[in-house]
């Protein structure tokens, strides 16, 4: 069973009425702006993941917080599921709306409150975008760390509900080590402030739970960001293999002499062809893959790095190592890798983004095993990823318009996600669950797990209205499924060790 062709979510919905309740919310909320036209609603029927699409009841266009405490309240009063959604630029269906409920849209919010350059801290709400936070902070020479590749469009509030990493995230963290306090809105309409501008907090972690919950806990509606300086000096290697897995093992051994770049990416030669079509940055066409390592610092620190690094990549095998001849060339070198996902879009009808992770020292075994994995399901797969801190994102490409290639895609990559977790990785790194990997869930938990995720879910929303049917799956589900077996010694895979 694949629950993005399950329109079944689990646990049944409430029967809501629209009339009445679009009603209810003119009368308490006469300045909120409600969509509720289908072709109004069309635009908002699917996120990032857009080959699965649901036509919400309605979509709440908020400006202030106040609106969207008096909209949650109702609808706790109501029993009406609530789903929040930010720009729309998720990849594993978190945003997904429901038929029986409301889309929270909260792009309206983009105003950035503060930059403190003293504090080295910005306030910003939770629309405004990626980009532009350290835009804002430029003339201060700080900066905001995490930068996915979507940082352009993708917005602050949807960061913190997937924990956004990036291609720099090896060094400086994901969005969880970045944030110093959020202010949420609760399914009851109390706003609650987690975390402080302090270095600490007492009390549970809660700003960290909340970090990656998709929406299932609370609404967002203030972020309080950690800025960092600009560095100083930031210089960019790129390498060459003939083989993957010396690209691979040259990663692990990059992390083991001590070095820890401020991005290290690797991507396989569909990847880099697809790139160098696209954005022209200069990669070598021929080779199986390459490693882009970008060293920052103090210039002296820098210029002794990249020694260092030249050395290792040469020893593991790189038949080429290229140092950007200077800025323009650097910011090519990163073009190529940041825009990897639409090149790919150049060269198929449809693909599908995966997101795994695993331990670095398994790179080259996974590898070979979704090389496998490929043979056996009959699609191509380009590899783009994370490579320092193990962040996998295999592109599976299919065509839609072909019978079975869509189911075939997704059985494919749930094998891939299911090869990360026997090696003792995770189904996801920065995209999220959602309804994407919901059932892979069951091959990454027990039982035991499963039921304490539900009860922090209960803690925080117990009627269970915020964002119902995703991230966390019933056990219900999981015996479906028939996936509980990585936890007891058995691998989704008998033939691993030939990878």
């Amino acid at each position: 069973m694949n629950i993005l062709h399950d329109e079944r979510l689990d646990g049944a919905l409430p029967d809501v009425d629209k009339a009445a309740l679009l009603h209810e919310l003119r009368t308490a909320l006469p300045d909120l702006e409600i969509l509720h036209e289908t072709e109004d609603l069309r635009p908002y029927e699917c996120d990032g993941l857009s080959a699965y699409r649901t036509t919400p009841m309605l979509v709440a266009l908020p400006e202030h917080v106040e609106q969207v405490e008096t909209l949650l309240a109702l609808c706790h009063r109501l029993n009406v599921p609530v789903v929040a959604r930010g720009a729309g630029t998720g990849l594993s269906g978190g945003a997904l709306p429901l038929e029986k409920g409301i889309l929270l849209v909260m792009a309206r919010f983009k105003r950035i409150l503060e930059i403190d350059p003293v504090g080295r801290f910005a306030r910003v709400q939770p629309g405004v975008r990626n980009l532009a936070i350290s835009q804002a902070a430029a003339p201060y020479g700080l900066y905001y760390a995490p930068d996915p590749s979507s940082q352009i469009a993708c917005s602050i509030g949807g960061n913190v509900a997937e924990n956004a990493g990036g291609v720099h995230c090896l060094k400086y963290g994901l969005t969880v080590h970045n944030v110093v306090r959020l202010d949420i809105v609760t399914i009851e309409g109390e706003r609650m402030t987690l975390g402080s501008d302090a270095l600490d907090s007492p009390g549970f972690d809660l700003l960290a739970l909340f970090m990656g919950s998709e929406g299932m806990l609370g609404v967002v509606v203030e972020v309080t960001v950690r800025l960092l300086p600009k560095p100083q000096v930031a210089k960019v290697l790129l390498a060459s293999f003939d083989e993957v897995a010396k690209a691979g093992g040259a990663v692990a051994d990059i992390i083991a002499a001590g070095i820890i770049p401020g991005g290290l990416e690797m991507m396989d030669n569909l990847a880099i062809r697809a790139a160098e079509d696209f954005i022209h940055a200069g990669y070598p066409v021929d080779a199986a893959a390459i490693l882009i390592c970008e060293l920052d610092g103090v210039e002296a620190d820098v210029h002794e790095d990249c020694e260092r690094v030249r050395a290792i990549l040469e020893k593991a095998g790189a038949s080429e190592v290229r140092q950007a001849r200077d800025e323009e060339e650097r910011q090519k070198f990163w073009a190529g890798r940041k825009n990897a996902f639409p090149a790919v879009g150049r060269i198929s009808p449809d693909y599908y983004c995966m997101d795994g992770t695993i331990p670095r020292r398994e790179l080259p075994r996974v590898l070979e095993g979704i090389a496998a994995l490929s043979e056996r399901f009959g699609l191509r797969v380009a590899n783009v990823f994370h490579a320092g801190d193990g962040n996998m994102h295999p592109l599976i490409l299919f065509d839609a318009n072909q019978p079975g290639e869509l189911q075939r895609a997704e059985e494919l990559g749930g094998a891939i996600l299911e090869l990360c977790v026997a090696v003792g990785g995770s189904i996801t790194g920065e995209h999220g669950v959602g309804r994407e990997k919901i059932n892979q869930m069951c091959s990454q938990f027990n039982s035991d797990e499963l039921t304490l995720f539900h009860a922090v879910k209960a803690a925080f929303d117990p009627q269970g209205l915020l964002n119902p049917g995703k991230n966390i799956p019933t056990l219900h589900r999981c015996a479906e499924f028939g996936a509980m077996h990585i936890h007891h010694g058995q691998l989704p895979f008998p033939d691993l060790e030939r990878f």
